[in-house]
């Protein structure tokens, strides 16, 4: 019955392996520094306008083109309620990008190691993969390096994570500018970590007819929750994601929070600040304890760890009720990475970290 059931799949849906978030355990008391959340709520004005927005609309269809919200990122960005369009999440608009621009079994490339998800969406399209490796710093390749390298400067689709994921490395707009010069096909630049770094690339998403920037209001803006993601293109590239778009892809009470968050936007700029601050600190205690800390532009820091292997830290220090993520790939396998949390968060890693180096 098993076999009779598995040929009622496709195969290759059969072959391929989903993306595995990251873990999201019920333990009291955990410490969750796993899956790069922020660590501070949102807006009280954000979260007002949400609990009153749990009425009589309930039975109603939200708006279908979050129109509201497009208009108020125009303004934000300046550019044009035509250069943008919301999805279920920046990870619903990754999905139809590819469905947009890629025929089944041409090519999406991306840097490697980078977003995990990139690959499952390549895969559930039929699409044929081109992961090229970053620099072992985790830097960016010059143009003169890819050219020697089996980087497709035709590729349909180019996935770019810009802070990198998960090195936490940032890349200038400057480079990143030479790339997409150079690119032929759409570029996304996947900037759901910027608001931490000390550039961005949105204008040129305005400036390059095949420039697509990725936004997010989960990681800065405390939204995971609700799940609200946004492009900004030229409007021609937009209009035909939205030809495949879902139907009101974007819930009525993510648009209400999304909505409020950017009226409200002080407030966020000042935690931003808090996380820098804790950031640079807990990659200056983590350095003197032994720790190799790469540089970071996000809301976490990839650390290679001292005297045992990244593994076995990640086990001691969840003994201890600290999560934290390790990857088993072969680029990140000796790392750790640990997003930034609140200070008192910051204090207790740091002390959990010291208490394994001592009984070590």
């Amino acid at each position: 019955m098993a076999n009779k059931t598995q040929s009622l799949i496709r195969p290759l849906v059969r072959r391929m392996h989903g993306y595995v978030p990251g873990e999201q355990p019920k333990i009291k008391g955990l410490i969750k520094l796993n899956t790069n959340e922020n660590p501070y709520p949102p807006s009280p004005k954000v979260l007002a306008a949400t609990k009153a927005a749990v009425d009589g609309r309930f039975r109603l269809y939200p708006n279908p083109t979050a129109e509201k919200i497009r208009a108020k990122l125009a303004q934000l960005h300046r550019c044009k309620p035509e250069n943008i369009i919301l999805g279920n999440g920046s990870d619903e608009l990754l999905a139809l990008a590819i469905r947009c621009f890629v025929e089944p079994k041409a090519q999406v490339q991306y840097f490697t190691p980078s977003y995990s998800l990139y690959p499952v969406l390549a895969e559930i399209h039929g699409a044929k993969i081109n992961a090229v490796p970053l620099a072992k710093d985790f830097t960016l390749p010059s143009l003169a390096e890819l050219k020697n390298s089996k980087w497709n400067f035709r590729a349909p689709l180019t996935f770019v994570t810009t802070p990198n994921a998960p090195s936490g490395r940032g890349y200038s707009t400057a480079e990143l500018e030479k790339l997409c010069r150079a690119q032929k096909g759409v570029i996304v630049l996947d900037e759901a970590y910027v608001d931490f770094a000390k550039e961005n690339a949105m204008a040129l998403a305005t400036k390059y007819p095949h420039v697509i920037v990725s936004r997010t209001f989960s990681k800065a803006y405390s939204l995971c929750f609700q799940r609200v993601g946004y492009f900004v293109a030229h409007p021609e590239l937009i209009a035909a994601l939205d030809k495949i778009r879902d139907s009101y892809n974007v819930n009525g009470l993510g648009q209400v929070a999304a909505l409020a968050t950017l009226f409200d936007l002080p407030y966020y700029r000042a935690n931003f600040k808090r996380i820098i601050a804790t950031r640079q600190r807990l990659t200056d205690e983590l350095t003197q304890l032994g720790f190799t800390v790469a540089p970071s532009q996000t809301n976490f820091i990839l650390a290679r760890p001292p005297k045992f292997p990244a593994q076995q830290w990640l086990e001691k220090l969840r003994a201890r009720k600290i999560l934290v993520r390790w990857f088993k790939y072969p680029e990140t396998r000796d790392f750790l990475r640990i997003t930034i949390g609140t200070d008192a968060e910051a204090n207790a890693l740091l002390s959990a970290t010291r208490k394994i180096l001592a009984s070590h």
